[in-house]
C-alpha cells in the first residue's frame, strides 16, 4: 500500500449549469408550470403584482446575473451588501396593453395508440390466455395502425395455435381507429368499409378485386370490367377516396398541445427585432421579508438563517437560469434570421440550406445547446408560426451544384400536384421527371418519401373523373 499523487481532467457539472440546461430544454409552457411549482416551494419567491410591474418595467433583466458571494461564517457576512435594496432579482414578464387579458392555454393529456387500444380490450371479457395474446398483438401494432408481423411469427413467440392468434386479432380489428390491426392496406380499407356498414356493395368489391391496378385503369375500364355505369364507379371512387391509408397516423404519435411561440420575430422599419414571448412567465422575485430576516444578524436563529440562505441560493440560480435561457434563445434565433434572410424578406419558397452546426459556429455554442434552444420550439413570425426545427433543413443538390432546401423541393412537389390534371394525376415517376427538368437532383423514391410526408395520396387515390 501506499500514496501517491496523480493528475487527470474529469467533467463535472455543477448543479446550476443542470438547471440551466433543463431550462433551456423546455417549452414555454413546460416553463410555466416549472415556475408555478418553485412558487409554491421556495418561500423566498414571489410574483410581482401587475400594478408593481408597471411600475419597475424599465428594469433591465440582466441585472439578474451576479456572481455568488463566497461562504463565510453567518456571524461574518455582510447581509447588507450581500442582499442591497436594489437588486430585486427579478424576471421581467412580457408587457401587454391596457386590457388585454392573459391567455390560457391547456395541454390535453397524452395517450398513445398501444394506451389506447389496450383500453378497448379491458371492455372484452377475455380469459388469461386471450388477454396476453391480445396484449402481445397490440404490442406488435405500429404507429400507422398495420400488424407489423404475420400470425404464424406471433403464434410462435406466443407458443400458441395461430388459429387462436388469429381470433384475437379479428376482435382487435373492430376497435377505434377503423382500419387498425391490418396487415395490409386492402385489408386495413375493408376495415374501414366494413366499420361504416359498406361490406356488400361496389366500393367493397373494388377494393377487394381491383385496389392493386386502380392506378393503371380509368374509370371507363373499370365500369366495363365490373359491368356498372361510370357515374356508380366515380361514386365508388369518391367513397374510396374518403378512406385513410394509414388509420392511425399522426393521431396518437405524441401529445395533442396547444402552440405556444417562445419567440416572436417583427420587422420595425428595415429591421427585425427578436422579442421574448414572455406574456405567460410569471415575473418573480425574492421576497424583501425574508431579505430583512437575514439583514437581523445575530438575531435570527442560525438555523433560520441557513435555511433562507439555501432557498435564496436556489431561487437566484432558478432566474439566472430563466433569463440565460431568455438570452441564448435570443442569440440563437438572431442567427438564424440572419443565415435565413430571404425567407424573411420574401417568402417560404426561399428557405436555404441550413444545419445546426452553421448556426453553433456562428454563436460559439455547442451544437447540444442548440438542438436544446430548437426542441419543441416555436416562433411567431410575419409569415406564421414555425417550429425552431423547420429553418434548420439539409439540402438537395441541382445541376449547377448549387443547394436548394429539402423543404423548398417538398413545396414544389405540393405545388405541382395541385397543378394536375384531376382526370390523370401525376404518378411519382412523373413528379420525378418533372423536378430532374428543373434541374434538382433527386431519387424517385425519394419522391415518395416527400409525399408522403407531405400526406398525399397516391395517383391512384387522387383520380377524379372529369
Amino acid at each position: 500500500m501506499r500514496l501517491e499523487l496523480t493528475q487527470k481532467l474529469s467533467l463535472k457539472l455543477a448543479p446550476q449549469l443542470i438547471q440551466s440546461l433543463k431550462m433551456l430544454q423546455m417549452p414555454i409552457l413546460k416553463l410555466e408550470q416549472v415556475l408555478r411549482q418553485e412558487l409554491s416551494v421556495n418561500p423566498l419567491l414571489e410574483e410581482i403584482e401587475s400594478q408593481e410591474l408597471e411600475l419597475e418595467q424599465d428594469k433591465a433583466a440582466t441585472d439578474l446575473v451576479a456572481e455568488t458571494p463566497e461562504k463565510k461564517d453567518d456571524e461574518k457576512i455582510d447581509w447588507d451588501e450581500y442582499l442591497r435594496d436594489n437588486e430585486d432579482y427579478n424576471y421581467k414578464e412580457f408587457k401587454t396593453g391596457d386590457g388585454e387579458e392573459m391567455p390560457e392555454f391547456s395541454v390535453a393529456g397524452e395517450k398513445s395508440l398501444y394506451e389506447h387500444l389496450l383500453e378497448q380490450l379491458t371492455y372484452l371479457k377475455l380469459s388469461g390466455d386471450d388477454i396476453e395474446i391480445g396484449e402481445f398483438i397490440i404490442g406488435n401494432i405500429d404507429e400507422a395502425g398495420y400488424l407489423s408481423c404475420s400470425i404464424e411469427e406471433l403464434g410462435e413467440q406466443l407458443k400458441v395455435d395461430p388459429d387462436k392468434v388469429e381470433r384475437i386479432l379479428i376482435k382487435i380489428q373492430r376497435f377505434d381507429p377503423p382500419g387498425v390491426g391490418a396487415r395490409d392496406l386492402k385489408e386495413s380499407l375493408l376495415l374501414q368499409l366494413r366499420d361504416r356498414h359498406i361490406d356488400n356493395n361496389l366500393v367493397y368489391r373494388i377494393v377487394e378485386e381491383h385496389l392493386e391496378s386502380l392506378d393503371k385503369k380509368s374509370f371507363q375500364q373499370l365500369s366495363k370490367s365490373m359491368g356498372v355505369s361510370l357515374e356508380r364507379v366515380q361514386e365508388a371512387m369518391e367513397v374510396i377516396k374518403g378512406l385513410s391509408p394509414r388509420p392511425a397516423y399522426g393521431r396518437f404519435s405524441r401529445a395533442a398541445a396547444a402552440v405556444v411561440p417562445d419567440l416572436i420575430v417583427d420587422k420595425v422599419g428595415e429591421e427585425w427585432i427578436i422579442s421574448h414571448n414572455d406574456r405567460n412567465i410569471p415575473q418573480l422575485r425574492v421576497n424583501a421579508g425574508y431579505k430583512e430576516l437575514l439583514k437581523r444578524g445575530n438575531n435570527t436563529p442560525k438555523e433560520t438563517k441557513v435555511y433562507v440562505r439555501e432557498k435564496l441560493e436556489q431561487a437566484r440560480w432558478l432566474l439566472n437560469a430563466i433569463n440565460q435561457r431568455r438570452n441564448t434563445m435570443i442569440r440563437v434565433m438572431h442567427a438564424i434570421v440572419t443565415e435565413q434572410i430571404e425567407w424573411f424578406e420574401r417568402g417560404v419558397e426561399h428557405l436555404r440550406p441550413l444545419t445546426m452546426e452553421d448556426i453553433a459556429t456562428i454563436v460559439e455554442m455547442n451544437v447540444a445547446t442548440i438542438s436544446r434552444v430548437s426542441s419543441d420550439k416555436y416562433v411567431q413570425t410575419p409569415h406564421g408560426v414555425f417550429e425552431i426545427k423547420y429553418f434548420f433543413n439539409s439540402g438537395v443538390k441541382m445541376q449547377d451544384g448549387e443547394e436548394v432546401a429539402k423543404r423548398s423541393v417538398k413545396q414544389l412537389i405540393e405545388e405541382i400536384i395541385a397543378k394536375e390534371d384531376a382526370a390523370k394525376p401525376l404518378s411519382d415517376q412523373e413528379i420525378f421527371q418533372m423536378l430532374t427538368e428543373k434541374d434538382i437532383k433527386i431519387a424517385r423514391r425519394t419522391v415518395t418519401k416527400y409525399r408522403e410526408e407531405l400526406k398525399i395520396l397516391p395517383a391512384r387515390f387522387r383520380r377524379r373523373a372529369t
